[in-house]
């Protein structure tokens, strides 16, 4: 199945399965390999990405579930996004693998809203796990993300 869409502004035309996941499609095809895979289940937000500036599970996606769709991968946010600088300036990462799922959950959240309290950010960022803990530190980033401009 031919299937065509946008990843980070670009239009790309796919022939896979159509219910190969986005993320192999992502990492595979395409090449982005900041989408990671963690659990394959959606439970972990490893593979998160936006569709439609929605943060959705890659690892779940059906590529043929998004024909026409805009979908953001960590490299459409282009390096300097004000969620990577925040993460940067606080030192979030420990092993970093899960941290691209976690920016792009976090500029999800930052999208609809400009300053979360600390409930709105542990309640949107559940579905995000850090093996590594760093849960507090991936909360001061967003707060201080949301104060940059």
């Amino acid at each position: 199945m031919k299937v065509s869409f946008k990843v980070n502004g670009k239009s790309e035309t796919v022939s896979v399965s159509a219910d190969t996941p986005l993320l192999w499609v992502l990492r595979d095809t395409l090449g982005y390999t900041g989408t990671k895979f963690g659990c394959g289940k959606a439970l972990c937000g490893a593979c998160t990405v936006h569709l439609n500036g929605r943060a959705v599970r890659s690892c779940q996606t059906q590529i043929g579930s998004i024909a026409g769709q805009d979908v953001t991968t960590i490299e459409g946010l282009g390096g300097n996004h004000k969620v990577q600088r925040a993460w940067e300036a606080l030192d979030v990462p420990q092993c970093g693998y899960c941290q691209p799922g976690q920016m792009m959950s976090a500029s999800a959240l930052l999208s609809t809203n400009k300053n979360p309290s600390d409930e709105d950010i542990d309640a949107f960022m559940s579905g995000n796990i850090c093996r590594c803990g760093t849960y507090p530190r991936i909360r001061a980033a967003i707060k201080a993300a949301a104060k940059m401009s």
